[in-house]
């Protein structure tokens, strides 16, 4: 059973940046794709961005690519979302998921980046900015 605990939410003021942490019990092929998602009140979840723990390749949705960046810890138990500059529309839940190699795969040829086929998800952490 995998385990993921996010971390590093917040209360910011627009502008600011915020990095957040996912933090994960293990890792094998089965989790070898982490994904970042989140979700504001009455609004669909929206995917930010995957990452292949094995070799650190990223795909970003269009809507954050030029002020979000994923990363992870040298020994791939914790992945990273820097987000910068960041504004009003930046405020939600924030988690992260982990799924096989072939969910990242299917994001990076899409480029579309959807909860499905993700088997893990954390409880996620709030981020609030003000304006």
């Amino acid at each position: 059973q995998m385990h993921l605990v996010e971390s590093g939410g917040g209360s910011v003021q627009a502008g600011e940046s915020l990095r957040l942490s996912c933090a994960a019990s293990g890792y094998s092929h089965m989790t070898n794709c982490i994904g970042w998602f989140r979700q504001a009140p009455g609004k669909e979840r929206e995917g930010l961005g995957v990452i292949y723990r094995s070799g650190g390749s990223t795909s970003y949705a269009d809507s954050v690519k030029d002020r979000f960046t994923i990363s992870q810890a040298d020994d791939k138990m914790t992945v990273y979302l820097q987000m910068n500059s960041l504004n009003s529309a930046d405020t939600a839940m924030y988690y992260c998921a982990a799924g096989p190699t072939a969910t990242c795969t299917m994001k990076f040829n899409s480029r579309i980046i959807t909860g499905v086929d993700f088997d893990y998800w954390g409880r996620g952490t709030q981020v609030t900015v003000s304006s």
